[in-house]
């Protein structure tokens, strides 16, 4: 969350002189297969890590002293030729110690954007010894007007190991994702690629997108990566990347979203919080390859959690915010109901694998506890050439299901007849709301069927109605549980033979 404060920022205060805008270093070759062909060469190298010989007087910044380094809006890379895009950079310095070199792209040629100390207001932390031009940046933001034409937004962040963030409309900053994930949840200890180096294409002067380049690298890895970002009411952004492993991964974990979960209607009681509800996704949303909905309340776990979901050729995946009201949430800063859903969208087939959630349990919504990837079946070897292609869709309502209703909201209690004192301490009652899709057109007579199932335990008196108050249906049912075994539950509603909703995803434990 700290990450979020520092990309947000913006400056104020007395208007300064103009001062020259970045400089740039001497020209170098670049195209997208040079940067492949040095993706492949830096892998059959042993990893060498960033240079982090920083200065001492930044390596020593407090996190404090850091935030207080702001880069001069009106240094911003193209604002001098009032481009349609702007770039902005983050000061190295404290959590961000890895430095990143970022070049300008004009036809088949790059300049490497020089770092100088005058492109930011140091606030008041002093820096007696010059650094060097080429020191590099922490990373960067891109700007472009996607809520009102005569004023630039903050659209897109790149800051820290490989990940990056976008907004889509009226967005602001939550979930994030990144370039990759290596063995996230295995009791080998997570790896973390770093996006090293970036090369930016310089935009037109009527650029309705943008694209950029960077080379990824970790002591597993190195790839190659090309990012279209087309930013509007959902944002989107088109990814190539061709990967080389130095050495055989157990867990790749292809295009990983991060986010945080603290509580939501199910688990409210846990938290003595005024709100009702603290998240920036509330549930992982997927479309088989075989064209299943599926929808997964995100969980804040007791214990490490690991779901994983099996399929071939997805369709698609991602980490939802559903819930858009105020009232959800009653946090007038924090503004839960503007964060952004994100959507993957494969551009090629991903073949067989299995898209994982893994749930880590926190009692602070600072921490992202939520992870979602892709892994796929075949075993990834050294010097085997992966390629990827897919698209991410940011905003407050990226592509979902159309012809079927949504899970709007999960809610679980004590089971047994609701408002009565013979409630079944040993069952749990879980009520799940409907809403949207073929649910909309049916007649007021209509009588719909809550097909439940469960791995193990018993479903007991599953029941479909609807609900006026939602403009929608509710299904509820109670679980006896086998002794202490978690169960997997499974719920849609169904007229005849035909399903009317996503399938909703639960794992119980005890």
């Amino acid at each position: 969350m700290g990450t979020t404060a520092l990309a947000a920022s913006s400056l104020f205060g007395a208007a300064r002189p103009a001062v020259a805008a970045p400089s740039l270093g001497e020209t170098t070759p670049f195209s997208m297969t040079w940067l492949v062909d040095r993706a492949k060469t830096v892998s059959q190298a042993p990893f060498v890590p960033p240079d982090e010989n920083l200065p001492a007087e930044i390596t020593q910044l407090t996190y404090d002293q850091h935030r207080a380094i702001r880069f001069l809006p009106e240094q911003a890379l193209w604002k001098p030729e009032n481009l349609p895009f702007q770039m902005q950079f983050f000061h190295l310095g404290s959590l961000f110690d890895k430095p990143v070199h970022i070049f300008q792209v004009d036809g088949y040629q790059a300049r490497e954007i020089l770092y100088r100390q005058d492109l930011f207001d140091l606030g008041g932390n002093k820096f007696p010894d010059t650094p060097s031009d080429h020191l590099g940046f922490a990373g960067f933001r891109l700007h472009y007007a996607i809520n009102r034409p005569e004023f630039l937004d903050e659209i897109a962040v790149f800051l820290a190991a490989s990940y990056f963030r976008c907004l889509g409309r009226k967005n602001i900053y939550g979930l994030s994702a990144r370039g990759l994930a290596i063995d996230t949840g295995s009791t080998r200890g997570e790896e973390f690629p770093v996006f090293r180096q970036f090369w930016v294409e310089t935009p037109a002067p009527d650029a309705k997108q943008i694209r950029l380049y960077a080379l990824l690298d970790s002591p597993g890895i190195t790839g190659a990566y090309s990012f279209l970002i087309k930013p509007g009411e959902i944002t989107t952004v088109d990814i190539e990347a061709t990967l080389y492993p130095r050495h055989p991964i157990e867990k790749l974990g292809i295009a990983p979203l991060t986010s945080m979960f603290l509580f939501g209607p199910q688990d409210h009681r846990t938290f003595d919080d005024f709100r009702p509800e603290v998240h920036d996704s509330d549930g992982l949303s997927m479309w088989s390859g075989a064209g299943e909905w599926i929808w997964r309340p995100l969980r804040n776990p007791s214990r490490l959690l690991i779901s994983s979901f099996m399929d071939e050729n997805p369709r698609g995946f991602g980490l939802m915010q559903r819930q858009r009201s105020y009232s959800s949430y009653q946090d007038l800063e924090a503004m839960y109901e503007r964060r952004p859903s994100l959507w993957v969208e494969p551009l090629s087939g991903w073949g067989p694998g299995v898209v994982q959630l893994v749930e880590i349990p926190t009692d602070r919504e600072i921490h992202d506890n939520i992870v979602a990837f892709w892994v796929p079946k075949e075993p990834v070897d050294a010097g085997q050439e992966w390629k990827l292609s897919y698209r991410l869709h940011w905003g407050m309502n990226p592509p979902v299901n159309s012809d079927r209703g949504v899970v709007v909201s999960t809610r679980t209690g004590a089971g047994g007849v609701s408002g009565s004192d013979s409630k079944a301490s040993d069952t749990r009652k879980f009520v799940i709301d409907f809403r949207g899709g073929a649910l909309d057109s049916l007649p007021q007579d209509a009588s719909l069927e809550a097909v439940v199932t469960a791995s193990a335990g018993e479903i007991q008196s599953p029941v479909a109605q609807r609900n006026p108050e939602l403009g929608g249906w509710r299904a509820f049912f109670d679980l006896k549980p086998a002794g202490d075994d978690p169960a997997e539950l499974r719920c849609f509603l169904r007229q005849g033979s035909d399903a009317l909703t996503e399938t909703w995803s639960f794992q119980w434990t005890p």
